[in-house]
């Protein structure tokens, strides 16, 4: 049985090949041992220690780059880890990348979903996966300019709708969809 299509995310780090050994160190994986992409950079394939994916990426250039303004539609605004146990991976990714926590959230029987930070600014959150979630996983949220008519989007270029639209905490709006190859991907931003 293949893999299922899914969307990866990559976190910047100053050298991939020493960062893959700490990862193997921390107990996660290597799936992709380091390797350039000419002109653009070095990256691996790594997992955490229950199996959940991203990819180390250095750059092959010292230019600094300018992120987008918060909420910049087509950008991802929050990364999500469906973790296999929240307190482990927390220590995991904190422990490589130096993440802070940010407010914990009490979900009831569902556990706490705990936010975190880089460079002091909140870009995420984790929690422990529900247990019919089939296995760990990073969820994207994409910026949106209004969730109800990304979903009409999402519908006419044949992708689904799984959950949504629901509000959360802050006022913003959030939407759970797959893509017309089925990968797994959220949208955030205003209702309409």
């Amino acid at each position: 049985m293949g893999a299922r299509p899914a969307w990866n995310g990559y976190v910047l780090v100053d050298d991939a090949d020493v960062y893959s050994e700490r990862v193997k160190a921390a107990g996660g994986a290597i799936h992709r041992a380091p390797e350039d992409i000419p002109g653009v950079g070095r990256f691996s394939v790594a997992a955490d220690p229950h199996g959940a994916v991203f990819i180390l990426f250095e750059g092959a250039s010292d230019e600094e780059r300018v992120p987008a303004a918060p909420g910049t539609p087509g950008h991802v605004g929050w990364h999500e880890l469906h973790a296999g146990d929240l307190e482990s991976a927390f220590a995991f990714y904190s422990g490589l990348f130096g993440w802070t926590k940010g407010e914990a959230i009490s979900m009831g029987p569902m556990g706490v979903y705990q936010t975190f930070a880089t460079s002091g600014a909140p870009c995420g959150g984790m929690m422990t996966k529900t247990p019919e979630t089939p296995a760990p996983f990073w969820l994207y949220y994409f910026n949106v300019d209004a969730v109800e008519a990304a979903m009409v989007r999402v519908k006419d270029a044949d992708g689904q709708i799984i959950h949504g639209p629901t509000q959360v905490p802050g006022g913003s709006w959030i939407a759970h969809c797959l893509d017309p190859q089925g990968a797994i991907f959220a949208m955030v931003g205003p209702k309409g």
